[in-house]
C-alpha cells in the first residue's frame, strides 16, 4: 500500500494546487489619446447698422439751403420777332434784354427707401426776378421741383464706404414768365446750378457713414474674434477655439429707419477637451472679400461618459448576478466574490475591463481561484442614437490553466459577460442634454467689447462613438445661425 500512496496522492495534489492557485492574466495595453476633433468652418452673419435719422440729420446739416444765386444781365432774355411779307422778313421787335435776379433754397432732406435703394428726397424752390425787361418792366417768377437721388453704396478695399447716386427730378412748377405773349422760360438755367450741386450728395453721403468708424469697430471686433469660447465646465470641460479668416462684404440693406450693412465673418471653430486652448494667433484685418452666400455657425459638442463612471456599474451588475447564483458547465454550482473593477480604452477601439474575483466550487472545497482577470468589449452606438451598448465581451488572453482554473470557466460564462456588457452599456441622453444646454447657454448671447454675438443652434445631430484615453467620447455637432450686431456700451 505504501508503494502505491504517491499513485493516489496525485490528484489530491492537483486539486490542493487548484485550491491555491491564483490566477493574473495580462493587462491589455492602455490607450492615452485625447478625442480627435475635426476643424468646421463657420460663417458668422454681421450686420452693423446706423440710424437713418442720424445720417439724414448729418447731411441735412452739411447741405446749404441755399443751393445757388443769380445776379445777372442778359442782352438776350425775349428774342427779337420777326414777320414774314412775302418776300422778306421784318424785324418788329427787337431782343429784349433784362437783369435776373434769383435764387434756388431748399426744403428738409429726407432719407429713405427699401431693400438696396437709398433715397434721397430734396424739395427745391426758385424765385426768379426778371427786372427791367425791355427797361419797361419787372416781373418775378417762382417754381418749384422734387430732387431724388437713389444711393447705392459699396465698400473701397480699405473699408471706407464709396456711394454711386444717380439724380432724378422734375419741375412740378417750372419758373418763367409772361411777356409780351411770350414765354420766358428759366428752367434750364436753374437746371444748369443745380446739378453740381446734387452731384455733391455722392461725395457728402460717404463722408457721412464713413463717421460710423466702421473700419475702427471691424478691426477691434476681428481682434475680439481670436478666442476661446467655454461650451462647457466640466464632464467634460469643453471649449470651442475661434481663429477668423475672412470678412465679406455683402452689401447693404434699409430696414425701417436703420441702414444695415451686412458683412460675413468666415472662422474656423475648433473644439477642445480638457484645459481652456490657448487663443489662436490674431492678424490684422483684411480687405472686404466677395461674399460666399452661406451662413451658419457650425461646431461640435464632446458629450463624455468617463471611466470611473462605469467601474461601480459593471460591478453592481455583477455583484447582482451572483446573488441569483451562478452554476458552471462541468463545475457545478460556485460562490463568487466580485472586488476591484477596472475600465480603461485598450487598442483597436476596445475598453478593457479588468475584474478582481474569487470563485469556489460548492461540491468541492478544493476547487477554488481567486486573481484578476481582463476582458475586452467593444462599445457602439448608431448615429443620432445616445444609448451606447457593447459586443465581443472576451477574455483578453487565454492561460494554460483553463480546465482546473474556476475563475477562467467564470468568465467565459455566457451571463458573466452579458453583466459585463450590461454594465457597460451607457446612455448619454442625460449628459447629451446638459451639455448642449450649457453650449446654446455659452454661445446664446455673449458681448465682445462694443459687440453683441448672438446665436441660435437649429439642428444638433450626434455621430458614433469614440474610445479614447479621456474617456467615451459622443461626438455631438451642432448647427445653427448667428449675428454680430454693433451695441456700443
Amino acid at each position: 500500500m505504501s508503494r502505491s500512496a504517491p499513485a493516489f496522492a496525485m490528484p489530491c495534489l492537483l486539486l490542493a494546487g487548484a485550491c491555491s492557485h491564483s490566477v493574473d492574466t495580462p493587462a491589455p495595453p492602455k490607450v492615452e489619446s485625447a478625442p480627435d476633433f475635426p476643424l468646421q468652418t463657420s460663417t458668422i452673419v454681421v450686420p452693423i447698422s446706423a440710424s437713418l435719422d442720424d445720417v439724414q440729420r448729418a447731411l441735412d446739416h452739411k447741405l446749404s439751403r441755399r443751393l445757388w444765386s443769380i445776379d445777372k444781365k442778359f442782352d438776350q432774355c425775349v428774342a427779337a420777332k420777326r414777320v414774314d411779307l412775302g418776300i422778306a422778313k421784318v424785324k418788329v421787335l427787337p431782343n429784349i434784354g433784362c437783369h435776373i435776379l434769383g435764387e434756388v433754397t431748399r426744403g428738409p432732406l429726407r432719407l429713405g427707401g427699401k431693400g438696396d435703394r437709398l433715397i434721397i428726397t430734396i424739395p427745391v424752390h426758385a424765385r426768379i426776378t426778371a427786372k427791367n425787361v425791355g427797361g419797361i418792366a419787372s416781373k418775378t417768377a417762382t417754381g418749384d421741383a422734387i430732387v431724388r437721388a437713389v444711393a447705392r453704396l459699396s465698400l473701397r478695399g480699405n473699408w471706407s464706404p464709396v456711394a454711386k447716386v444717380t439724380i432724378d427730378y422734375d419741375w412740378t412748377k417750372a419758373p418763367g414768365i409772361d411777356f409780351l405773349g411770350r414765354r420766358i422760360e428759366f428752367a434750364s438755367k436753374a437746371d444748369a446750378r443745380l446739378k453740381p450741386v446734387i452731384a455733391d450728395l455722392e461725395r457728402s453721403l460717404p463722408r457721412e457713414i464713413d463717421k460710423l468708424d466702421l473700419r475702427t469697430h471691424l478691426a477691434a471686433a476681428w481682434k475680439q474674434g481670436f478666442t476661446a469660447i467655454m461650451l462647457n465646465r466640466d464632464r467634460p470641460p469643453a471649449w470651442m477655439r475661434v481663429t477668423p479668416k475672412r470678412l465679406s462684404f455683402g452689401g447693404y440693406r434699409i430696414d425701417r429707419r436703420r441702414l444695415i450693412l451686412t458683412l460675413g465673418a468666415d472662422a474656423l471653430t475648433e473644439t477642445f477637451v480638457g484645459d481652456r486652448p490657448a487663443d489662436p494667433v490674431t492678424t490684422s484685418l483684411p480687405p472686404p472679400a466677395p461674399a460666399t452666400g452661406k451662413s451658419g455657425l457650425n461646431f461640435f459638442i464632446p458629450v463624455l461618459a468617463d471611466y470611473a463612471q462605469l467601474e461601480p456599474v459593471v460591478r453592481r451588475a455583477l455583484l447582482k448576478r451572483a446573488d441569483k447564483g451562478i452554476t458552471l458547465a462541468g463545475i457545478g454550482p460556485v460562490d463568487v466574490k466580485f472586488g476591484k473593477v477596472t475600465v480603461y480604452a485598450t487598442t483597436g477601439g476596445h475598453l478593457a475591463v479588468g475584474v478582481t474575483a474569487e470563485a469556489k466550487a460548492k461540491n468541492s472545497s478544493l476547487l477554488a481561484t481567486k486573481g484578476e482577470v481582463w476582458l475586452t468589449a467593444v462599445p457602439y452606438n448608431v448615429v443620432n442614437s445616445q444609448l451606447v451598448r457593447v459586443r465581443d465581451v472576451a477574455i483578453a488572453t487565454n492561460t494554460d490553466s483553463q480546465i482546473t482554473n474556476v475563475l477562467i470557466a467564470l468568465f467565459k460564462d455566457g451571463s458573466i459577460r452579458d453583466s459585463i456588457a450590461q454594465g457597460l452599456s451607457h446612455d448619454f441622453a442625460p449628459d447629451y442634454k446638459k451639455v448642449l444646454g450649457s453650449a446654446r447657454k455659452a454661445i446664446g448671447a455673449r458681448r465682445e467689447g462694443d459687440f453683441l454675438l448672438s446665436a441660435d443652434v437649429t439642428r444638433v445631430e450626434n455621430g458614433t462613438l469614440a474610445v479614447t484615453g479621456k474617456g467615451l467620447f459622443l461626438p455631438v455637432r451642432a448647427a445653427g445661425h448667428a449675428t454680430i450686431a454693433y451695441r456700443p456700451r
